[in-house]
């Protein structure tokens, strides 16, 4: 049959990056405690496009997929990086793996347990002339809890406080643990958010936090200064957003760091 993807393109322009993406797919991620984490990951896998080729071929992407380990790793994000330049004749290629991950939280006093998600996402990009060293972008979301200085230090009584995101992006010399990029997030905010608190741990949570009121300033510079001397990061960008409760706009900052020479 015809192959009209390898036809020659009306307009000659490479694309940067052209394949597949919210494709769903159980995986496995490696938990610190031990064992795999089983979870649903949103899948994107593209490559680069010459000009010369009117089109790439989709169903390539899938095959690939099909075929490859469930478990999220290093060795296994290269192996199907592999298998996406091979098998659609690619120079560069990458793949974007979007999941949920859980951790079992107890809270602060009476130790009352329940899951708590966090948003994560890895990407890995590989170039033929990459001498097979591919590139890895791993992704951490966590939800804290902050409370206002300014409304504490201006007020009589109490001060508003809300939820936030920290996001952190981040390149790695080596492996880490989700937990421990986690861990980061919620010791840098004015209180860690739980998935179920009995009063005596409301209690316990909101002094904590009232105690260490932290604006997103705060909690963006705790985050990168932390990140900063991380043996085995070599670049970060850290967001911090808060869903203002008295105001109708959030606020948020923002810092981007190369911590080694690239």
């Amino acid at each position: 049959m015809r192959d009209v993807q390898n036809s020659p393109a009306e307009v000659a322009m490479p694309i940067d990056s052209v394949g597949v993406r919210n494709l769903r797919l159980p995986i496995m991620v490696s938990q610190r405690l031990g064992g795999p984490q089983h979870t649903v990951a949103e899948v994107e896998l593209g490559v680069e496009l010459p000009s010369r080729f009117k089109g790439t071929h989709m169903s390539r992407f899938v095959e690939v997929l099909e075929n490859w380990n469930e478990d999220l790793s290093y060795k296994s994000m290269k192996s199907l990086l592999e298998h996406i330049l091979a098998r659609l004749e690619a120079h560069r290629a990458h793949a974007l793996f979007a999941f949920p991950y859980f951790l079992r939280r107890p809270s602060p006093v009476t130790a009352a347990s329940g899951l708590q998600g966090y948003n994560c996402r890895l990407t890995g990009e590989l170039e033929k002339s990459g001498a097979g060293r591919p590139v890895f972008l791993l992704e951490v979301d966590a939800p804290v809890m902050t409370v206002c200085p300014c409304s504490k230090a201006i007020s009589d009584e109490g001060a508003h406080s809300q939820r936030a995101e920290i996001r952190m992006a981040l390149r790695l010399k080596g492996f880490n643990w989700l937990e421990e990029f986690i861990e980061i997030a919620e010791r840098s905010a004015s209180s860690p958010t739980y998935p179920l608190l009995k009063r005596e741990d409301e209690k316990h949570v909101t002094e904590q936090s009232f105690a260490r009121p932290c604006f997103v300033e705060d909690v963006v510079r705790n985050v990168a200064t932390t990140l900063e001397k991380h043996p085995q990061v070599s670049w970060f960008r850290v967001e911090v957003e808060s869903y203002e409760s008295i105001h109708a706009h959030n606020a948020y900052a923002r810092i981007e760091r190369q911590v080694d020479a690239p």
